[in-house]
Formats: C-alpha cells, sequence, structure tokens
C-alpha cells in the first residue's frame, strides 16, 4: 500500500514575497529501493509514484483526497521561519 507524505510548501530563498506560501503538497513514499543502471551508472527505479506530486490548497483537502483513495498518510510540519531582521548599514560595520 503506498504512503503519501502531506507537507506545506516553502517559499524559496530567492523569494521575498509570500504568493505561493501555504499551499499543501502530496508526494508518495519510494516503495523500492535505488539501484545504480548497470548501463549508465545513474540510479533508478521501477517505482513511478514517486514522480506524482498533488497541490491541495488546504491541508483538510489533501488529506480527504487520501481517505477517498484509501492511502495511507503522514503529515510533515514545516519548520518554522527564522527572521533576522537587519539594517543595510550593518553591512559595513
Amino acid at each position: 500500500m503506498p504512503i503519501a507524505r502531506i507537507s506545506e510548501t516553502e517559499r524559496k530563498t530567492t523569494q521575498s514575497g509570500k504568493a505561493k506560501a501555504g499551499a499543501w503538497l502530496l508526494e508518495f513514499e519510494r516503495e523500492m529501493p535505488l539501484r545504480p543502471d548497470p548501463l549508465t551508472g545513474w540510479n533508478g527505479s521501477g517505482d513511478t509514484r514517486t514522480q506524482v506530486r498533488l497541490r491541495f490548497e488546504t491541508q483538510d483537502a489533501a488529506i480527504a483526497y487520501c481517505d477517498r483513495h484509501g492511502l495511507a498518510h503522514h503529515v510533515v510540519d514545516a519548520q518554522p521561519v527564522k527572521l533576522r531582521l537587519q539594517a543595510y548599514a550593518d553591512n559595513f560595520r
């Protein structure tokens, strides 16, 4: 049975706004281990579920999707954002 991981999307470090923050992402856990390809040496797997990413507006919508489709799931809490406010003049001290 596939296990889904639900996590809140975080803004990229290059973004200053919060336009796409707060969305929820559903990804599937890997069921088969990665193995090196004998020809190229790249790591690969026959598990294609790890390529699926579903976005939801709320955490409840993502959990309802898992319940509706019979998927086991767990929610990963986002790391707290630490802001360090600094004046531009502090760069030249």
